[in-house]
């Protein structure tokens, strides 16, 4: 039988990068549930469609295609019709249509069914807002990854400075501070710890402690 580890979190917890460090230890699948609903906030603003038109939005499900493949180095990439975007869905703007992007019911049932056969299929750990409360409520072991909102936009902001990108602290952590608020206060799946999910918070631990962190809590529950 496959084993389901659901890890949630706000944006910025680290539960992507733990989450496939921690699965590359476990020799599990990781999947990153985020990255599906970017892929869909990218279209709607290739195709000049606003974050909160819900019509527009619901129309372009209609002509696109989104898919979680792996390379040759078994990490995952997003296809957007086809084409890797794994890049491109990584920039605040992109984060800000996510955000409103998943807060249609329409666009999470839409992905529910191909998050879902993952974990069908696999053994996986899967990273999101709602996948222990919503998605994946059987699940194993269900972690609920945090930090506070400084500390995430700090990494967030290094992250992206890294990249080359001209960015503002202040602006990013107004970025964490909105999404937060946006993603715990929406109607659908709102975000919140599932009430059997263990709090894990990583405001003091750098990344090397919070993955043996969670490696040590998967093993222990396992």
């Amino acid at each position: 039988m496959n084993i389901a580890i659901a890890i949630d979190g706000p944006a910025g917890a680290g539960k992507s990068t733990i989450a496939k460090l921690a699965a590359k230890e476990l020799s599990f699948i990781y999947v990153d549930t985020g990255a599906l609903y970017r892929a869909i906030g990218l279209s709607a603003y290739r195709n000049g469609i606003g974050s909160k038109d819900v019509e527009g939005i619901l129309e372009l499900l209609n002509t696109i295609k989104v898919e979680l493949a792996f390379n040759e180095n078994h990490e995952q990439v997003v296809l957007l019709n086809g084409e890797d975007v794994s890049s491109l869905i990584r920039t605040p703007e992109i984060s800000m249509y996510a955000s409103d992007v998943s807060a249609i019911p329409q666009v999470r049932a839409f992905l529910l069914d191909l998050q879902r056969n993952m974990a069908k299929t696999n053994n996986v750990i899967m990273d999101g807002r709602d996948i222990g409360t919503v998605v994946l409520p059987d699940a194993k072991i269900k972690i609920f990854l945090t930090a506070s909102a400084e500390v995430r936009a700090k990494r967030r902001y290094d992250e992206l400075i890294e990249k080359g990108m001209d960015v503002k602290f202040d602006d990013v952590l107004n970025d964490v501070v909105t999404r937060d608020y946006n993603d715990s206060h929406r109607e659908t799946a709102p975000l919140k710890p599932a009430d059997d999910s263990i709090l894990v918070d990583t405001s003091d631990l750098d990344l090397e402690q919070s993955v043996a962190k969670l490696i040590s809590i998967m093993k222990e529950h396992m």
